[in-house]
């Protein structure tokens, strides 16, 4: 029988890592489970289907809530540090499996119905445990960290270049051709920009529709560059290693690196 420091490595190589079999095994297992129930929440919601094995769901739901508070539990028991797991963005989304189905306990009246539904719609948030297991999920996530900065100013370039586009267009074509205030001119020119082209509201003058065929070609170009940001990141995040952090379950650190860049937890 192992003591409890060594169990608790145990379990904290298992449910944290997936290099071992034991940790492999475990997020199938995991992986299989938050599928299975994000269907079973998607099938509660049609009428018809609810109608006929709405208990049957009701035990598959409680089922699977059991076995998700199971797990958010031993990764509290055999994290380096609850309270940084818990306050993590994994570690928020675990507890946010679990929760709503306890919530809907303590709002049995019919009165509460609305929010309710509200609470089984939330379930389906468990989708956002598979991004913890899936090492593309996780590059993707690094990368989208690293150039936030980026896009941060480039979407506040965008949003300067709308309101300059829409108050142009709001100047030629006025109130007669539909564009009758500027946020109205500016939403114009933001569908019209990515590509959407909903068609309530057009340009009729010869100018409009010259300065609109200009920020349609603008458009295609914009929308690379967000792309080429992002691109750039998953390459760099794909050069480095698969090592999890062990307190808070955070990846994607180079292969020298000591500690953890989220936490601080030193690094096995």
């Amino acid at each position: 029988m192992k003591n409890w420091p060594d169990l608790k490595a145990t379990l904290n190589t298992v449910i944290f890592g997936s290099d071992t079999r034991g940790g492999r095994i475990f997020d199938v297992l995991l992986i299989a489970c938050i599928l299975i129930s994000v269907v079973t929440v998607m099938l509660d919601s049609i009428a018809g289907i609810n109608a006929a094995y709405g208990d049957i769901l009701l035990q598959i739901e409680w089922f699977f809530t059991i076995v998700f508070s199971i797990e958010y539990g031993l990764r509290l028991i055999c994290s380096r540090s609850p309270v940084h797991y818990a306050r993590s963005f994994f570690g928020v989304i675990d507890l946010l499996a679990v929760l709503p189905t306890y919530l809907s306990l303590v709002l049995p009246g019919s009165q509460f119905f609305i929010v309710i539904r509200v609470l089984r719609v939330l379930r389906i948030f468990r989708v956002l445990k598979l991004v913890q297991y899936t090492r593309e999920a996780s590059i993707l996530m690094t990368a989208l960290r690293s150039s936030s900065r980026k896009i941060m100013v480039f979407l506040m370039d965008v949003l300067i270049l709308v309101i300059l586009l829409g108050s142009l267009m709001y100047m030629i074509e006025g109130e007669v051709n539909g564009f009758t205030s500027i946020p109205r001119s500016i939403y114009w020119a933001i569908v019209t920009m990515t590509t959407v082209g909903y068609g309530d509201i057009s340009p009729q003058t010869p100018l409009g529709q010259f300065v609109a065929a200009c920020i349609m070609i603008i458009g295609f170009g914009i929308l690379a560059v967000p792309t080429g940001i992002v691109t750039v990141e998953m390459s760099r995040a794909a050069s480095k290693s698969r090592v999890v952090c062990p307190n808070c379950g955070a990846g994607g650190h180079d292969n020298d690196a000591l500690y953890c860049r989220y936490c601080g937890e030193t690094l096995q």
